[in-house]
């Protein structure tokens, strides 16, 4: 998909990602760097867990869910940040195998009244797993560029 500047969005559009299955070494691996609990940790502790067995770090689902936007292509070159998030959601826990895909929908588009080359758009954005579970969801705003106009 091409990358979209500020004027392209509508509220209601929706752009859907490839698919990225998670390993168990991915889930160790992110766990032993920034969330070091034992259920994203270590296989038989996380078997005696509420969970029954090895999950991945929320923190890790968002991380994915972002870089399978970014793979749509839609924001990549026009994202100039974001402001912030509201509403994040964990729904269900990811696990070894799963292959999780990103939706991301216009909420809103806001044009900047200060500075014309940029606007905020509220995305939501719905990560689901092989059997269309949402197992995360959260609510972005987004600074994305407008078209350069030509003379």
């Amino acid at each position: 998909m091409k990358m979209l500047y500020f004027d392209d969005f509508k509220v209601g559009d929706r752009f859907t990602s490839p698919g990225a299955t998670i390993t168990e070494s991915q889930i160790i691996d992110f766990a032993m760097h920034y969330d070091s609990q034992p259920f994203h940790m270590d296989a038989e502790a996380a078997k005696k867990s509420i969970f029954g067995g090895l999950i991945a770090s929320g923190i890790h689902t968002f991380a994915v869910t972002f870089r399978l936007i970014l793979m749509t292509g839609v924001i990549t070159g026009s994202n100039l940040g974001s402001p912030g998030m509201d509403e994040l959601r964990w729904l269900q826990p990811v696990r070894p195998g799963d292959t999780l895909r990103a939706v991301l929908e216009v909420l809103e588009t806001i044009p900047s009244k200060s500075k014309p080359d940029r606007g905020i758009v509220r995305f939501r954005y719905t990560t689901v797993n092989q059997r269309d579970e949402e197992v995360l969801t959260v609510v972005a705003k987004q600074i994305i560029a407008k078209k350069q106009q030509t003379a």
